[in-house]
């Protein structure tokens, strides 16, 4: 199955780079037999393939680049690990101390709820006293206007009643 340069490159562990300067290099492979072009990509098929990794399988230089790019990615790896650790730990640390803040939150909101209640409550019962107090006078003084009121004669007559003044008459 033909592979990309790229597809090699990746499975030796070298650049794209550094599979064309091998190539350029060694003049015992004669690329145009062992690849296809699909536009831009240069696919290396089964023949290339192993007469590309038995280059880089000499080469000693690259198996210790391999190596040492091994213990590298070993080594940034733990890097990476450790910083992950330590990011993950202050993203709980910060989530910790969000939620303490929002129970103080909470209960700051629940004790003002509670006040309010209290003063609903209390001014509820301010409205109802002040009401008593108005109805009560007010009660009594309709109970007194009426007592100072002498019942009427049902037997009055109209001429006994005062007449209205006209206000149009001023010249009278």
């Amino acid at each position: 199955m033909p592979k990309t340069i790229r597809e090699l490159a990746d499975e030796l562990g070298v650049s794209k780079q550094a599979i064309w300067q091998k190539i350029k290099r060694d003049a015992s492979i004669d690329l145009r037999q062992f690849t296809s072009t699909k536009g831009n990509t240069v696919y290396v098929d089964v023949d290339g393939q192993k007469a590309i990794k038995a280059m880089f399988s000499n080469d000693s230089s690259t198996r210790y680049r391999q190596q040492k790019d091994d213990v590298d990615d070993n080594k940034k790896d733990a890097v990476d690990g450790q910083d992950e650790v330590k990011f993950l730990r202050n993203l709980v640390s910060e989530f910790q101390s969000e939620k303490k803040e929002l129970h103080k939150l909470l209960d700051q909101q629940q004790r003002l709820a509670l006040q309010d209640k209290q003063l609903l409550e209390e001014y509820k019962a301010e409205i109802k006293d002040l009401k008593a107090l108005t109805m009560a006078p007010h009660d009594n003084s309709e109970k007194e206007v009426t007592s100072d009121k002498q019942p009427e004669p049902e037997n009055s007559t109209p001429e006994s009643q005062p007449k209205p003044k006209k206000w149009w008459r001023f010249g009278k």
